[in-house]
């Protein structure tokens, strides 16, 4: 199919090369074009600019960092959905807010447009791998059409409702459960090694008794022995849980531990910590506020 990608980040790249790699038609955009461009090396087309690569595109997909982008690349003036072609599917890859996901199925709609939301579960070296977990949301035939786009980005596939903004709602909380769980390990790994154990072992045996998680073994490495280069930073966490306490009032709901984190996140923010890996920064905070005061 003809495709056109927008936003090569550490998730983006992988993805559009496996889509190249897939044997699909796919045009590549970035606001840094040099991401674009190591990408031709492998056959994708690099555009000037994101309408260039949409204009005349079977399916846009993208994977743009927030709001702010959207606004500008998608549905400002001159934006991506002004010269997508009627029946032309949107494939949303991005972490946003419901509200925003309920805009842009009201203006695809507008236009004569599908719009599939397919936020991913992964990190980016499971990207690479091609072994990502899609949560996708959308009319079924618009599903249907985007199905053999997300199987080479997969290892499995959940249909959530037939609206869009479910599937980013979705998104919005297994992202919180994964800042709960690292702030739940961060601590138990304070307290264990304030208790003379290792953490490691602490990590190995309470999850091998209790969980049987690889998940959880994975985040505890995580945290243990940070990565030279973070996949999620502690940035992209506060901003994802900014959104999920925006989705949670939207419907009347305030939630207690969301607005722990939101202020833990927001600690290591002023102090800096926002580059640092998600799970990284919050063992940082955990280490910093675990003082008896």
């Amino acid at each position: 199919m003809k495709i056109a990608f927008l936003g090569l980040g550490k998730m983006g790249t992988p993805m559009a090369r496996r889509l190249v790699a897939a044997g699909h038609e796919v045009t590549v955009w970035n606001r840094t074009r040099a991401r674009a461009e190591a990408l031709a090396a492998e056959g994708a087309r690099v555009a000037a600019a994101p309408g260039d690569a949409a204009r005349t595109a079977e399916v846009v997909m993208t994977m743009l960092f927030d709001a702010r982008a959207h606004e500008e690349i998608l549905l400002g003036p001159g934006g991506v959905l002004e010269v997508m072609p009627p029946g032309a599917l949107h494939i949303s890859h991005s972490t946003i807010g419901v509200a925003l996901s309920e805009r842009l199925t009201a203006e695809h709609a507008r236009r004569g447009q599908e719009f599939v939301a397919a936020p991913v579960f992964g990190r980016p070296e499971v990207a690479e791998a091609g072994r990502l977990w899609v949560v996708t949301a959308g009319a079924e035939s618009a599903v249907a059409k985007a199905r053999p786009l997300l199987e080479p980005l997969s290892r499995g596939i959940s249909v959530v409702g037939t609206e869009p903004r479910q599937a980013h709602a979705l998104k919005l909380g297994g992202n919180f459960l994964i800042a709960c769980m690292n702030q739940a390990l961060s601590e138990a790994s304070v307290y264990a090694a304030g208790q003379g154990i290792d953490p490691a072992m602490f990590f190995e045996t309470v999850n091998s008794a209790l969980f049987q998680s690889a998940f959880m073994a994975s985040y505890s490495k995580l945290i243990l022995h940070p990565p030279e280069q973070p996949g999620a930073t502690v940035e992209l966490g506060r901003k994802d849980i900014g959104l999920f306490r925006e989705a949670a009032a939207s419907r009347g709901m305030r939630l207690g531990l969301a607005e722990m984190q939101a202020e833990i996140f927001a600690q290591a923010l002023q102090l800096g910590l926002g580059g640092e890996d998600w799970a990284a920064g919050q063992y940082q905070m955990a280490q910093r506020n675990a003082s008896v005061r």
